[in-house]
């Protein structure tokens, strides 16, 4: 599925052809107030009904599925992806490392390989991030500063992106739309400044939409995202899920310790002796 919209929606099918559908077999078989009934990136049976349209009839089973939590409810952002790319920028606005970790831990909950991608890095001095750069370099997770404005690292990121599914994510006003153009000259996604008076980015994808790449592969353009609330990661579940708190979790007193006001902590003790990083924690 191409994108989504209103009962609506463009199928990418086998025959390499963009059809317009409808959606109302699927909608009178699964529940309306399901938020997530169709997204982008889903497998369906689809059914022509000339050479412009059709019906998707089914939905096939999800697996790499992208969510977060929407007025307490799954709210399923993209499905059947193999690669998260977190795009962050550098200034304008800043890097938020918090959201990143979100992200990573999301990754790592759906099996996905997440990809940290530091965009408008020509507005910094490179050496400033480094340091914490590093901390995510050290778990295994690749990091990449690009410039969507100088062509910064575009090449390779093109050669990253070939051949893979792979959802770009991150908050509004990051450039991620400004990076796939460069990717991908003549794509022609709408751009934005970001907002002068709270340096928060202006939303200009409101949908998520699949998009092929001429070097084969996809790419999942989701929209702006500028708080990311975790779906069915529980308080007791997060340090399991972040691979450089995981190796203490068994030494602590407590088997539900959550690594906050509990005593005889092996997290809060690596922490203490710098062999986990402070931020992190």
């Amino acid at each position: 599925v191409v994108s989504v919209h209103g009962l609506k929606s463009r199928v990418l099918a086998d025959d390499g052809n963009t059809y317009e559908c409808a959606v109302r077999q699927v909608l009178k078989s699964l529940s309306i107030e399901q938020r997530s009934i169709l997204v982008a990136g889903d497998h369906v049976l689809f059914r022509a009904a000339s050479l412009v349209d059709g019906v998707i009839e089914e939905v096939h089973p999800r697996h790499g599925v992208i969510s977060r939590t929407s007025r307490g409810q799954q709210h399923v952002l993209v499905a059947n992806v193999d690669y998260l790319l977190v795009i962050t920028s550098a200034a304008e606005p800043g890097l938020k490392p918090a959201l990143i970790d979100r992200f990573l831990l999301t990754a790592q909950q759906c099996n996905l390989k997440p990809v940290v991608v530091v965009n408008k890095i020509d507005l910094v001095d490179p050496a400033q991030l480094q340091p914490m750069l590093g901390v995510y370099a050290s778990l295994g997770v690749r990091v990449l500063m690009t410039s969507a404005e100088t062509g910064i690292n575009i090449p390779y990121l093109r050669c990253l992106l070939e051949g893979k599914q792979t959802a770009v994510t991150g908050q509004s006003g990051v450039g991620k739309s400004s990076l796939l153009n460069a990717i991908q000259p003549g794509l022609g996604l709408a751009v934005a400044t970001v907002s002068a008076d709270n340096d928060k980015g202006r939303h200009t994808t409101t949908a998520a939409k699949l998009i092929p790449l001429q070097g084969g592969g996809a790419v999942f353009d989701t929209p702006g995202i500028r708080q990311f609330q975790l779906w069915d990661i529980s308080a007791g579940e997060v340090a399991g899920l972040m691979p450089d708190l995981r190796p203490y979790v068994n030494a602590c007193r407590y088997p539900d310790c959550l690594h906050l006001t509990e005593d005889g902590c092996a997290v809060k003790d690596a922490v203490a002796d710098g062999r986990i990083d402070a931020r992190r924690y």
